[in-house]
């Protein structure tokens, strides 16, 4: 008899089991979960702060973003289309001081997370694998309201229709609006 229950309760549960992580609360930021994979907390003010990294070389991920210290003194976050990288700083930041406070990441090849899939071709720390799901940025109303930001931190910001990356390079923030 408990061998029967434990196997509906295993039935039940693998039926209400999902594939995505929210982070920061159990409500998260989309009204629709089926589309997506990994969300974070609408409380408080907050960004995703990208991996720091000194030698972009070896990522041929098409996908990728990072924050680009390879000359710290002109840092800049990046994402690669799988050809070349593109600017997302627009101004370039002296990130000298804080390649002490976050260490440059060094990749180890045979440790990834992968969210969404049980098994991923691409190479990352974390990668997010789905065909048909994505990542929510962190959402604020204004980056003046994230306190102290780090370089290399994204947010979305929600102001009304208008939806706006920002991203800081640890000067100044850039802005892309769709």
């Amino acid at each position: 008899m408990k061998k029967v229950l434990l196997l509906i309760v295993l039935i039940v549960c693998k039926n209400n089991i999902s594939a995505q992580v929210i982070f920061g609360d159990a409500v998260g930021s989309a009204v629709d979960k089926t589309s997506v994979l990994m969300e974070f907390s609408t409380a408080g003010n907050r960004g995703l702060i990208l991996p720091y990294v000194t030698d972009k070389t070896a990522i041929t991920t098409a996908g990728s973003i990072i924050f680009d210290a390879s000359t710290a003194t002109a840092a800049k976050a990046k994402y690669y289309n799988g050809t070349a990288w593109i600017d997302l700083s627009v101004q370039p930041a002296n990130a000298t001081s804080y390649l002490t406070i976050q260490p440059p990441a060094r990749e180890n090849t045979n440790s990834k997370v992968i969210i969404g899939s049980n098994t991923s071709s691409a190479d990352g720390i974390l990668v997010l694998e789905s065909a048909s799901k994505a990542m929510v940025l962190p959402i604020a109303t204004s980056y003046q309201n994230i306190i102290n930001p780090a370089p290399g931190t994204m947010v979305l910001l929600s102001n009304g229709p208008l939806k706006t990356l920002a991203v800081y390079n640890g000067e100044q923030w850039s802005f892309w609006s769709y």
